[in-house]
């Protein structure tokens, strides 16, 4: 049969990805967690370090999360059950839904399975709208920066724009994202500037202010003005003083406000927070969250109770603990041949290896030292750049960071 051929194909694309190092399907089977004195995962029976984890708070263990999630599993049962214009919207999703709104000081929010579920409906929803019928159009002038994540990267892709829709501006410059604002002046309705909040293989944050100063100098130059839409997935719950984020370091706002719900909150899903009439037009037109189930009952129970400890003296608490430990770390990585792939002052801690093999070489002796981190190689970083990407939490103790130094010491680059 013909597909034999194909089939054939992709076994041998299959076996280059392991040839080079960069292979991603093994992962590791974790059988539950220990919790003293910080957590542990269990695998065959074996208890390993946590290094790659994004729960930044180690709010997943948390007593009262947990508890949380169950009385709303109890209340509302295991799942949604339908869609929401189907069958409703749970109390437990909309009394999430204020709970962040009021959070980020925003009119409204709106939870996705998943923020990746968020960009990839969202961004396609506010470049154009989602039939031949919507007032919406499609004029709209795509900026994105070069290293922004995967998901808004196919959140562009969704909404098949030409080529000279969709522009990318190099890494952090602001003075050529300033220049295709210029130059494109007359010749679209709208602006969508699109980041990261957090760079997640990096750990740098983007200079919120300065991308809200040219948004708003630009506003007036175009007839439905600039937005700009940040994903600070990795900020929220690690930067700032009371957890919100980059936006909360760089006294700035965004329009659009992506999150997640998955990493320092400890549970699951993602959301978007926004002016009104934006939540308003999503709820209308983002595919992922009309057609897709949204997060189960308990699920939202947990991530209501995670939101409420994390604006409080605990939370407080929780955020000093974390900002200690980076400092802590990178003390002891000075003590090795290792260096961060950049200076970051979050939680991810970047080692730059520069090679695959030799990442996933050193990934595989942090293992057989019962410690898990992650190698991060192409097509997630470009080649060159591949690297260890440690994510400290505020659960992990002293006694943590010294036994991973002390194994990085021992490793030969």
């Amino acid at each position: 049969m013909a597909r034999t051929d194909f089939y054939a194909l992709l076994t041998a694309e299959i076996s280059r990805l392991d040839r080079e190092g960069i292979s991603k399907r093994q992962e590791k089977i974790v059988s539950g967690f220990s919790s003293s004195p910080s957590p542990r995962a269990i695998i065959s029976g074996r208890e390993y370090l946590v290094f790659n984890s994004n729960d930044y708070l180690g709010l997943r263990l948390h007593p009262q999360i947990i508890a949380a999630e169950h009385a709303a599993a109890e209340k509302f049962g295991s799942g949604p059950g339908a869609v929401r214009f189907i069958s409703g919207s749970l109390e437990i999703h909309r009394r999430l839904e204020s709970a962040l709104a009021k959070f980020h000081h925003r009119d409204d929010a709106i939870i996705f399975s998943s923020a990746f579920a968020a960009n990839l409906a969202a961004i396609s929803s506010l470049i154009k709208g989602q039939s031949k019928d919507s007032l919406v159009g499609s004029d709209t002038l795509v900026v994105s920066d070069q290293l922004n994540h995967r998901s808004i990267v196919e959140g562009i892709r969704v909404a098949n724009l030409q080529d000279t829709s969709r522009l990318v501006f190099p890494h952090f410059d602001h003075q050529a994202l300033e220049k295709l604002l210029t130059e494109n002046v007359g010749k679209f309705s709208r602006v969508l500037i699109l980041t990261d909040g957090v760079f997640s293989m990096l750990g740098q944050f983007a200079d919120l202010a300065g991308l809200r100063r040219l948004a708003d100098k630009f506003d007036p130059q175009y007839p439905q003005g600039v937005l700009l839409y940040v994903d600070d997935c990795h900020g929220i719950g690690v930067l700032g003083r009371t957890g919100r984020g980059v936006e909360e370091i760089c006294s700035a706002r965004s329009d659009v406000l992506v999150g997640t719900l998955g990493k320092a909150f400890g549970t699951d899903g993602g959301y978007i927070v926004a002016d009104q009439v934006i939540i308003d037009y999503l709820r209308e037109a983002a595919a992922t969250y009309i057609y897709s189930n949204s997060i189960s009952p308990g699920t939202a129970g947990a991530a209501l109770k995670s939101v409420s400890l994390l604006d409080s003296p605990p939370g407080r608490k929780l955020l000093s603990a974390l900002h200690d430990r980076i400092s802590e770390f990178k003390s002891l990585l000075a003590g090795t041949n290792f260096r961060l792939a950049v200076d970051s002052s979050h939680a991810i801690q970047p080692l730059l290896i520069g090679d695959a093999l030799t990442a996933k070489k050193l990934q595989d002796y942090l293992f057989d030292h019962q410690i898990l981190a992650t190698s991060i190689t192409y097509p997630v970083v470009p080649k060159g750049a591949d690297e260890i990407r440690l994510q400290l939490s505020a659960v992990h103790t002293s006694a943590d960071l010294s036994q991973l130094a002390s194994a990085l010491a021992g490793f030969s680059l």
